[in-house]
């Protein structure tokens, strides 16, 4: 699976490398387009070291413990691991190994450049890859702007085939918010329960959950889109019938 998903962003994004000239260009994006180059010896566990804290600092700017690549609610931060959008192999070969040790630091506990993950997506599938080797299944268009906000605030440089693949990523977003989720257990029920939280708010449900346009959410759409049940906290309530007034829909 993660090897089909390398070949599709690779091949993606060499498709769009041809008809989106950085072949020639110097700049993309404010970044200068330049192959990664190790300057110095790359020491994690020296130069990228950051306090565990950090992680609750994460969790209060989300808002839950939410990995925001695969869109999933977790019960705790013991599910999951404190993750570097831009990796930080990636930032030394792109700049950083030429910055002093206080410049790794910072970047290693930089909030901007911090998510979390699950341990499979974190150590096995993400890893130390670029955008050219690796896109997250959902909030996409927020991973790329991020990317490039990251290496923006540092100077880095960026590769050609990365910056093709953000490029096909950013071209096509109408938003790059991240999409959140509001991650609860619901007493006697051990049920997780969603609420999508966003800029676009209410008036982007119909445009999410609504599939055939008539104005209207119903179970069978909240079902196919695993939003159900659906409680009235939900932007896609308001849009849905109500039979019984209880203020859940599709239980």
């Amino acid at each position: 699976m993660l090897l089909s998903t390398m070949r599709t962003v690779a091949f993606a994004a060499a498709a769009f490398l041809a008809d989106f000239d950085l072949a020639s260009a110097e700049t993309w994006r404010g970044l200068t387009v330049a192959p990664e180059h190790r300057c110095s010896p790359y020491n994690r566990s020296r130069d990228y070291r950051y306090s565990q804290s950090v992680e609750d600092e994460i969790v209060k700017l989300i808002g839950s413990v939410y990995g925001p690549y695969t869109g999933r609610c977790f019960a705790s931060t013991s599910e999951t691991d404190i993750e570097h959008i831009v990796a930080t192999s990636e930032a030394h070969d792109s700049g950083l190994c030429t910055r002093d040790r206080a410049t790794r630091k910072r970047f290693a506990s930089d909030l901007r450049n911090l998510t979390l993950a699950s341990p499979t997506v974190n150590r096995s599938e993400k890893g130390a890859y670029d955008a050219a080797q690796w896109l997250p299944e959902r909030n996409r268009c927020w991973f790329a702007a991020r990317v490039v906000e990251v290496r923006q605030a540092y100077g880095l440089t960026i590769d050609k085939s990365e910056a093709a693949a953000l490029e096909q990523v950013l071209s096509e977003c109408v938003s790059t918010a991240m999409e959140r989720l509001e991650c609860h257990v619901e007493t006697g029920r051990d049920r997780q329960t969603r609420a999508v939280i966003g800029p676009e708010g209410v008036a982007d449900a119909l445009a999410r959950f609504d599939d055939n346009g008539n104005g209207q959410i119903t179970c069978k759409e909240a079902r196919r889109h695993g939003i159900a049940p659906v409680d009235k906290s939900h932007p896609a309530y308001r849009f849905m019938h109500d039979a019984d007034g209880d203020g859940v829909v599709c239980e």
